[in-house]
């Protein structure tokens, strides 16, 4: 058996063991990748090579950066930051058509750009929109959907867990990606609010107006918002000037959103020891995700496949932004039947040399592929934020939810076809920071 079967089997026996046998995807990543890779070269050097490369994850510094992107977040949400975000929003935003809906997804940027998180963005604003809408008699297709696809801004505008992982996964600054996906993440937020304002246009009755603030009710509600700014300009700032790394940069991010809410009171002990399991659960699912994504990469690295598979694609006679439409493709479907952290991390090693033989650029490649993962977070049958919002708003079926998410899918589309055709899209933020 030639080493190309060898790796496209062993594809096909982790998508068998993740959706049939239901394996937690770390493991049955790290599993199959160390069986493989025993099978083609040998066991003693597989067992070498899985406590060579546990112990290089488990013990990398460059990791650190996670949990504390991570905890940071998390103090933010038990510190109830998500509200303030929301109703600073709401006294701009409430008194318009569809206002209530436009602050949903403005506080879902907000609360993203502290957070990096579309899970914990989409169970915090959840939380505080849904019972908002509901009062002001907001249809729950557009309401519940608002939410869904607000909480995927997580994943974009920096920081984001998945543009660390991709960093990390491919060698690349943290600091750069973070710059370069802050246009895209911007724009997309712009897309969602011009969709949201052309429906209501069309369908007023499904969002009305909610009570006008007065000026001086808009200018006391900054207040809940100040520092939060204060706190993402910091974080960020430090990155671009070089006065800290990205790990310190989260260390500083999580330590400031500390003083912050114990200065306003408003957390907790026990909201602060509920920070630090859920930070713990949340890293090690990633730490364990990333393991496995590691060990499986080295299998596919032996055989040669991903390797074979750029330099074969590279000689197709077709313009390379279809080839990179058919990548899109493949995550797309991909991630409406897998988690979609899970997706990328499998094919980073197979579709970031694809996209360097084409021309494209590393930082472009890690920006686009992080636009395309959002929509697994939405995407039927899996998507974890539709599930997240639904066990939230319980008198609301999938089906609805789903169908109101069909009224945002062109803005990720057109966001797609820009970076396509306007490449410069995805590497200006970069730009503007090395300049």
């Amino acid at each position: 058996m030639d080493l190309i079967t060898i790796g496209v089997l062993g594809i096909i026996v982790l998508l068998f063991s993740l959706f049939i046998l239901r394996l937690p995807v770390g493991f049955a990543m790290a599993i199959i990748g160390y069986l493989g890779f025993g099978y083609v070269i040998n066991f003693k050097a597989a067992s070498s090579m899985l406590a060579d490369e546990c112990w290089k994850v488990f013990s990398s510094y460059g990791l650190t950066v996670i949990p504390l992107f991570i905890l940071m977040g998390q103090i933010c949400f038990y510190a109830g930051v998500n509200k303030r975000l929301y109703e600073t929003a709401y006294h701009w935003f409430g008194h318009i058509k569809g206002g209530l809906v436009h602050a949903t997804i403005l506080a879902c940027a907000g609360f993203a750009a502290i957070c990096g998180s579309n899970t914990a963005t989409a169970a915090t604003m959840s939380t505080v929109a849904l019972p908002e809408m509901q009062k002001f008699k907001y249809h729950p297709l557009l309401s519940t959907a608002s939410v869904a696809v607000g909480a995927t801004l997580g994943v974009v505008i920096p920081p984001s867990v998945v543009l660390i992982i991709i960093g990390l996964q491919t060698g690349q600054s943290i600091a750069v990606l973070f710059w370069a996906s802050f246009i895209p993440g911007v724009l997309l937020t712009i897309f969602f609010m011009l969709a949201v304002g052309l429906f209501c246009h069309f369908r007023p009755d499904f969002a009305p107006a909610a009570a006008k603030s007065s000026w001086k009710e808009r200018f006391i509600s900054l207040k809940g918002s100040i520092e939060m700014l204060v706190l993402f300009g910091l974080v960020m700032t430090g990155l671009l000037a070089g006065f800290f790394t990205p790990s310190q940069a989260g260390g500083v991010g999580a330590f400031l959103a500390l003083i912050i809410a114990v200065l306003r009171k408003q957390l907790s002990f026990r909201n602060f020891i509920l920070a630090l399991e859920d930070t713990l659960k949340v890293t090690s699912m990633i730490m364990v995700i990333i393991l496995g994504a590691i060990i499986f990469g080295r299998f596919l690295a032996v055989t040669r496949l991903p390797y074979e598979l750029a330099v074969s694609v590279s000689s197709w006679h077709m313009p390379s932004y279809l080839i990179m439409l058919g990548v899109a493709l493949i995550y797309i479907i991909g991630g409406a039947v897998m988690d979609a952290l899970a997706l990328l991390i499998i094919t980073i090693p197979i579709f970031f040399p694809l996209a360097t033989s084409l021309g494209y650029s590393p930082i472009w490649f890690a920006v686009f592929i992080t636009i395309v993962t959002t929509l697994g977070a939405v995407t039927p049958p899996v998507g974890i934020n539709t599930f997240i919002v639904a066990s939230m708003a319980k008198d609301v079926s999938m089906k609805t939810i789903f169908k109101g998410i069909l009224l945002f899918m062109p803005c990720y589309l057109v966001l797609l076809f820009c970076l396509l055709f306007w490449p410069e899209l995805g590497t200006l933020g970069s730009v503007l920071l090395s300049k």
